[in-house]
């Protein structure tokens, strides 16, 4: 080994071959080992060893370039003496090396095989301040002393040597050889060449090195005084337990297993539940309470315990109590009850068999109905799930489907994720505690679907009666039984419930209300109701028949009730105010009145509004909220002998449309139009409220005699509404939607309304009352709706009066065969004016 002090008298060559290391900067003063692969630097050693033994060591940018370019290469690295040389078997060469001396490459002398590079020694400068010196050193050494105190001291030996030297540059070179900075850092410093600059950076890593170890060693101590307390309190609490154990009492984790055990015998679960309760019991046992996974573990088994396995209610099979119960909370809906009371017909009979079949097999048939109550807003679907629990005597249980559209919502979520749950389906079983409620999943048909997945079809399995005996939430992962459970489901619409879940629920429509059902309705519940929640005292505020019509007719136009019962909540908050105010006479709320309660009419009938026009007229519309009343308008104009529909129409009515024209262009002769009217001249029809959807085969008789009507000159009558679908020979075929068809006739002040004959049996379903104040006409074919709806032929002399007041109001005269006869022309014809109609489909098709 070279001595420190001797080294500088050696000659160091202009010449040498160059070595480049990786993964290492090399710094005078420095023994380092090296194990030698590569070809160039194993040829470097073998020059150095056959004259000086000296190589220059310098450090490449890139440690895993094989070959390093000189562009690749530090420029600033070590003079070294080879002090010892062996081959491995491999034959690679280890040796070790002492760097001498700081240098840099003047120039590239030889690239291949080896590296030949002219280097020129580095002198350090001297000191510039002694004093300055002195502090630095004083100030590393002091850091390598904590540096050591902190874990990660260095040799002895180096130690020793660092505290006895007094060069700076030394010291700065030696120290940073044994902090294991990264290359680049190193690097920095190896290329400093004032020695007072160059320790005051090794000073900076220094102390920077030993703050991160500092910090290191506090958070390790901090570790293990938790891991101390932490046994501590184990000990501790065990120590407690024996104590408690020994004084007859328990602690807080034994009471609440005690607590779960005594649950679970009171509960009786089944056998399959029952084994995976004490499983997952014996492994709380074994847990630490603070232990995470024991909060979840008695998360799951309050749920396992809370629901309700074999909990039930006594049905009550009574029919007339049951009727009675539905008669008292509904008024009308006949059919819907009359459906209900089947269903507890048959459960009270089937229960009789099942007692019978249970004694004599011990096995019992459990399935319990599942309906579907379909119509539009406010018809009260809802209420009526309501009143069909409390005419049992079960528990209700109601869960809003709409907008769901993760599939966990019904399912649940596995146990593995965190904040893990149940779905809605045993939320809701829990909230009722009994295995036999009635549970309303309302809206069904408005679930939706995304990438997490379908809830109406995890809901297929909860409806399917064969199935639903082992539903298997995400959660529980055990088998529930809901056979026993009333699925009551509510929709507006059917279309939009996916036919594999609409074929497991049994369709119970509820059709809109009549005036004279909103009235009574009224009477028995809304005014009650609003009179109560409103604080209005009893006897002060009087609303007669006549005045509830009022608002029926000019402030609402539904199928529900919830506008009218908004409409009622209005009148009685003014009247609160002014009982409020002072005012103590009883108040009789007169129709008058109502137009200063509530403002303007919203709606007018529509005969007040309408007359007998030309090419316009009236059709009915099915809608999800009830029946509509939806105008048609037909102009003629000049043109290349086109048909042009407007409105927003479907494809279904646009062909209706199409066969409405080929079916009157079949009768021109007998509408008397010349041969080529349709060839020159264009048939616009327009179905008003354009921002509307309309579809549905319906509107083909409208159409119709809409253009018939224009065609020729006989105007409609403004109080008839019709529906039907229309075929090339004038046929009309049946249509749905009936009921709310005509209830939306009367509703909008129509007399008289053109049905199919086909739709004869459906008659039964319209209210015997609203029979009797519109006029239902049947029709086989168009000729029968033309005969209603059109006005009697003029006489020719009032033809050509007609047709002479229509030209001088028009401007426009309409020229064909017909007007040699006296009857105005197409293009005379006036354009009705639309009824404001809400923006949702129309179909006019029906149900």
């Amino acid at each position: 080994m070279i001595n420190f002090e001797d080294h500088e008298h050696f000659e160091i060559p202009d010449e040498l071959p160059m070595l480049p290391i990786r993964d290492l900067v090399v710094f005078p003063y420095m023994i380092v080992p090296l194990m030698v692969s590569r070809e160039v630097s194993i040829g470097a050693i073998d020059e150095a060893l056959a004259r000086d033994r000296m190589v220059f060591l310098v450090t490449q940018r890139d440690m895993s370039e094989e070959f390093p370019s000189p562009e690749g290469l530090y420029r600033v690295g070590a003079v070294g003496m080879i002090m010892r040389m062996r081959k491995t078997p491999d034959g690679k060469i280890k040796i070790l090396v002492q760097a001498l001396a700081k240098a840099q490459i003047g120039e590239f002398l030889r690239v291949r095989p080896i590296y030949y590079v002219k280097v020129q020694r580095i002198v350090e400068p001297p000191v510039s301040s002694q004093l300055e010196s002195e502090a630095l050193m004083r100030n590393v050494k002091e850091n390598l002393e904590r540096y050591n105190n902190v874990g990660k001291g260095l040799a002895n030996d180096t130690m020793a040597v660092i505290l006895n030297l007094d060069e700076p540059g030394r010291i700065a070179d030696l120290v940073a050889s044994n902090l294991g900075l990264k290359v680049a850092e190193a690097q920095d410093i190896l290329e400093v060449a004032d020695p007072l600059v160059r320790l005051g950076r090794v000073n900076e890593f220094l102390s920077k090195e030993v703050e991160v170890l500092q910090m290191q060693q506090r958070i390790q101590t901090a570790a293990k005084e938790e891991m101390s307390r932490t046994q501590r309190e184990y000990y501790l609490r065990e120590q407690l337990r024996a104590i408690r154990h020994e004084l007859g009492d328990n602690d807080a984790k034994t009471e609440e297993i005690e607590e779960l055990r005594e649950r679970m015998e009171r509960i009786k679960l089944p056998t399959e539940v029952q084994r995976e309760a004490d499983k997952q019991m014996k492994r709380l046992e074994g847990m630490h309470a603070e232990a995470a996974e024991a909060t979840v573990l008695r998360t799951y088994l309050d749920w396992l315990l809370d629901l309700p396995w074999t909990v039930t209610t006594d049905d009550n099979l009574d029919l007339v109590l049951a009727k009675a119960v539905l008669d008292e909370d509904h008024y009308n809906l006949e059919k819907a009850k009359e459906r209900i009371l089947e269903f507890l017909g048959v459960l009270k009979l089937r229960r009789l068999a099942e007692e019978a079949s249970s004694a004599a097999s011990g096995k019992r048939q459990k399935k319990g109905p599942i309906l579907c109550l379909v119509g539009p807003p406010g018809v009260g679907k809802t209420s009526l799930g309501r009143s069909i629990a409390r005419a049992m005597g079960r528990r209700f249980v109601r869960v809003s489907l709409g907008g769901v559209r993760d599939e966990a919502e019904i399912r649940g979520h596995r146990r593995t994720y965190v904040g893990a749950m149940p779905g809605r389906i045993l939320q809701g079983m829990k909230q009722a505690g009994t295995i036999n409620p009635v549970f309303m999943l309302d809206e069904i048909d408005k679930l939706g679907a995304d990438f997490r997945g379908d809830p109406s079809s995890a809901l297929l399995e909860v409806l399917d009666p064969e199935q639903n005996d082992t539903f298997r939430d995400h959660y529980l992962n055990l088998p529930y039984d809901l056979s026993r459970v009333f699925f009551i489901a509510t929709a507006n619409l059917l279309d939009p419930i996916p036919a594999a879940l609409r074929d497991r629920m049994e369709v119970i429509p509820l059709s809109g209300y009549s005036e004279e059902e909103k009235i009574a309705i009224a009477k028995r519940y809304i005014l009650p109701k609003q009179r109560d929640e409103n604080g209005i005292p009893p006897n002060m505020v009087d609303l007669p028949d006549a005045a509830v019509h009022r608002i029926v007719t000019h402030y609402t136009r539904e199928s529900g009730l919830r506008n009218l019962e908004r409409e009622v909540a209005s009148v009685f908050r003014k009247m609160a105010r002014r009982i409020a105010e002072g005012e103590t006479k009883r108040v009789v709320v007169k129709p008058e009145l109502i137009h200063k309660l509530l403002g303007a009419p919203k709606f007018l009938p529509d005969d007040t509004k309408e007359r007998n026009e030309v090419g316009v007229s009236t059709g009915l519309a099915w809608t999800q909220y009830g029946g509509e009343v939806l105008k048609v308008e037909a102009t003629a104009m000049r043109g290349r002998g086109s048909l042009t529909l407007t409105g927003h129409l479907g494809d279904v009515m646009k062909e209706s449309a199409q066969a409405a024209l080929s079916f009157i262009r079949s009768r021109s002769k007998e509408i008397d139009l010349a041969d080529d009217f349709f060839g020159t001249h264009e048939i616009h029809l327009h179905v008003p409220a354009g921002a509307t959807p309309k579809d549905g085969p319906s509107a083909g008789v409208t159409m119709a005699t809409a253009l018939y009507s224009l065609l020729s000159g006989r105007a409609v009558r403004h109080n008839v509404a019709m529906t039907g679908e229309i075929t090339l020979r004038g046929r009309v075929l049946p249509v749905g939607g009936l009921r709310e068809k005509v209830l939306a006739a009367l509703r909008a002040g129509k007399r008289t309304v053109v049905v199919p004959a086909m739709n004869e049996k459906d008659i039964e379903e319209i209210p015997e009352h609203v029979k009797k104040q519109i006029d239902i006409r049947f029709a086989e074919g168009v000729d029968d709706v033309l005969e209603v709806a059109l006005v009697a032929a003029p006489s020719r002399g009032a033809r050509a009066e007609t047709n002479a007041k229509a030209k001088r109001k028009s401007g426009v005269a309409g020229r064909h065969a017909g007007e040699a006869s006296g009857r105005p022309g197409p293009e005379a014809a006036m354009i009705g004016a639309s009824a404001e109609a809400r923006r949702v489909p129309r179909r006019f098709g029906g149900g």
